[in-house]
C-alpha cells in the first residue's frame, strides 16, 4: 500500500499494491498496521454500502460531538470524493480535499474526524464502501449545504440531485 498525505496532512489517499492475473485480482484494502504505521491509528466500527445515480451529490455531512473518521471506497463507478476541514482551530479550517476514486483506480481517502465529508457521483451510477470509526448515531449527524459560499468547493456541477435533507442544510456554523 502507497499512503499519500495530501494538502490538508491528516487527509489521506491509499492506494493498494493490486496483484493481477487471468482469474483477476486481489489487494488488501485495510491492514491495521500498515494504517498505523502511516498515521492512521484506528479502530473502525461501522461499514456503510451505498449505491447513487449519475450526479448524485451526497453531503456534506459530519457528526458532533461523537465525530465519525471514514475510510472511503468506489467499488463501483466514479465519485468526486470530498473532505472539508471543520476543525475551528485547525490552520486548514474551512480548506477542503477532493480527489476523483474509482472501481478502477482502486483509491480510498481517509477523511480523519473532525471533518465533514461528500462526493458527487461522475459515472452512470456508482457504489461506494466505507467504514467508520464510531458508530452512527442520528443525534450526532450535522451537514454543511453542497455550495457553501465560504468553503467554495469546485464540484464541476450546477445542479446536483440531492435528498431532502441535504438540500436543507445550510452554511458551516461552529
Amino acid at each position: 500500500m502507497i499512503f499519500k498525505s495530501t494538502h490538508i496532512d491528516e487527509v489521506k489517499i491509499i492506494k493498494p499494491t493490486i496483484f493481477e492475473d487471468n482469474r483477476g485480482f486481489f489487494f488488501e484494502s485495510y491492514h491495521a498496521q500498515k494504517f498505523r504505521d502511516n498515521g492512521i491509528d484506528e479502530t473502525f466500527v461501522q461499514l456503510n454500502h451505498s449505491k447513487s445515480v449519475k450526479h448524485t451529490l451526497r453531503g456534506l455531512h459530519y457528526q458532533k460531538p461523537q465525530a465519525q473518521g471514514k475510510l472511503v471506497r468506489c467499488i463501483y463507478g466514479e465519485v468526486l470524493d470530498v473532505a472539508v476541514d471543520i476543525r475551528k482551530d485547525s490552520p486548514s479550517f474551512r480548506k477542503w480535499v477532493s480527489i476523483k476514486i474509482n472501481s478502477e483506480n482502486k483509491k480510498q481517502v481517509y477523511v480523519p474526524p473532525g471533518f465533514a465529508h461528500g462526493f458527487l457521483v461522475l459515472s452512470d451510477y456508482a457504489e461506494i464502501i466505507y467504514q467508520c470509526t464510531e458508530l452512527y448515531n442520528p443525534k450526532n449527524d450535522k451537514g454543511i449545504i453542497w455550495n457553501d459560499s465560504s468553503i467554495n468547493i469546485e464540484w464541476g456541477i450546477k445542479t446536483p440531485i440531492l435528498s431532502k435533507k441535504d438540500s436543507k442544510l445550510l452554511p458551516l456554523n461552529l
